[in-house]
């Protein structure tokens, strides 16, 4: 059975090696990963240990198995990473999900997320999920040291209430 919660500080190491691994994963379709995987790790290592309050984890069985996080509480989520043995479990959207209803309860209509434009798994994830692309773009990325072409997703949380006056049709 999966338990979802917020992280812990003393699980920092664990969530780099997590989003790491399935970093890894997500880019074999970009290629040329090699020169970047120690960005990489530093980015992860130093995102886990500065933003952990802002991490929602997933354990199946005990183990961690994925995390998402909200690096400014605001509707973006910021980072979400299924460790590779644990993904096509239903875990993802799990995670997703209760993401989700943070972001609701915290008083924001919709979620946005932001991914690599070749991240086609990741993409097919979140539109399978109601998630819509509403950019495309290309930027350098400080944590990597190279120019990333990312893409830009939204999904409404919740509809606006029409207003009618009278009886409805």
């Amino acid at each position: 059975m999966a338990t979802i919660r917020s992280a812990r500080e003393n699980e920092t190491e664990t969530l780099r090696e997590i989003g790491l691994r399935a970093w890894e994963k997500a880019m074999l379709n970009v290629g040329e990963m090699a020169g970047i995987r120690d960005n990489a790790r530093m980015a992860f290592d130093t995102f886990t240990r500065q933003a952990w309050l802002t991490i929602t984890v997933i354990e199946q069985g005990g183990i961690l198995a994925g995390w998402a996080a909200r690096e400014a509480l605001d509707e973006l989520i910021s980072d979400f990473w299924i460790d590779p043995p644990f993904q096509h479990q239903g875990l993802g959207s799990a995670l997703l999900s209760a993401v989700e209803a943070d972001i609701v309860r915290q008083g924001f209509d919709s979620a946005r997320i932001e991914t690599h434009a070749r991240n086609d798994e990741a993409v097919s994830f979140f539109e399978k999920h109601g998630y819509r692309i509403h950019w495309l773009s290309a930027a350098y990325s400080p944590k990597l040291d190279r120019e990333i072409q990312s893409v830009g997703l939204t999904k409404v949380l919740v509809e606006d209430e029409v207003e009618t006056y009278g009886p409805g049709l």
